[in-house]
């Protein structure tokens, strides 16, 4: 098989898929050794290790608050540098699988399809769907809406009326290799449940949050995964 190159390899998630990952021949590489910002830095790896695939999971994410705060850190990991590894692997012809969020969906109606609007409600949707629109020109591509997080939830608080797909970190690498000839968007994610229910199988003693005290937030965030189902 040939070698797949995975960005970010110092997140959290390819630090569980490093881990995890019995099936794909990875090779991950940190930002010190693929620059998304430097396309030369991009080129360089490609040429070195000839890869058919390029995972793209580098970018920022957390804090949530650092998009609304500072724009041109934003902008620049998640729509600049996504851009820059489209066009460098488009000159390669390299497929790309970018991973993006649900946070793209507008999370008020709920079992949102692949092919519905997109309207994100904050600037860290706004950022990913940047990179997707770079992404989505080129051909030779895969995007994955993700409803993921650490293991155990990291928050000592969820909410009970709040209703999502999310899946940890290791799932996640467990469907990673039954997805990656595909082509086109796929959502990604698991049970619809209340975030409280799902964060409370890992931590007892997490604490209720309701979001009559949160109206910013959008209480249905769940996608539809039939066409997820109907490759695993």
């Amino acid at each position: 098989m040939s070698k797949i190159l995975v960005t970010g390899a110092d997140g959290k998630f390819a630090k569980v898929l490093k881990k995890s990952n019995k099936k794909l021949n990875l090779k991950f590489l940190s930002k010190n050794e693929l620059n998304i910002l430097k396309p030369g830095s991009i080129k360089k790896c490609l040429i070195k290790y000839k890869p058919k695939i390029l995972i793209h999971t580098a970018g920022l994410s957390r804090p949530m608050k650092i998009h609304e705060i500072n724009i041109n850190k934003s902008i620049d990991l998640n729509i600049i540098g996504t851009a820059n590894i489209v066009k460098v692997c488009e000159s390669f012809n390299v497929k790309i699988i970018y991973f993006s969020t649900f946070y793209v969906y507008d999370g008020i109606k709920g079992n949102f399809k692949e092919s519905d609007p997109i309207k994100p409600i904050n600037n860290y949707g706004i950022s990913k769907l940047g990179g997707e629109c770079s992404v989505s020109m080129y051909k030779n591509s895969l995007i994955l809406r993700i409803q993921m997080t650490e293991k155990p939830f990291q928050y000592n608080q969820a909410f009970t009326d709040l209703y999502s797909n999310f899946i940890y970190h290791d799932q996640m690498a467990s469907i990673l290799p039954k997805v990656i000839d595909q082509y086109g968007i796929i959502n990604i994610g698991g049970k619809r449940q209340s975030v409280y229910n799902f964060a409370k199988k890992h931590n007892k003693k997490i604490k209720k949050l309701s979001l009559k005290n949160n109206s910013n937030l959008p209480s249905n965030q769940t996608m539809n995964l039939t066409k997820l189902k109907n490759l695993l």
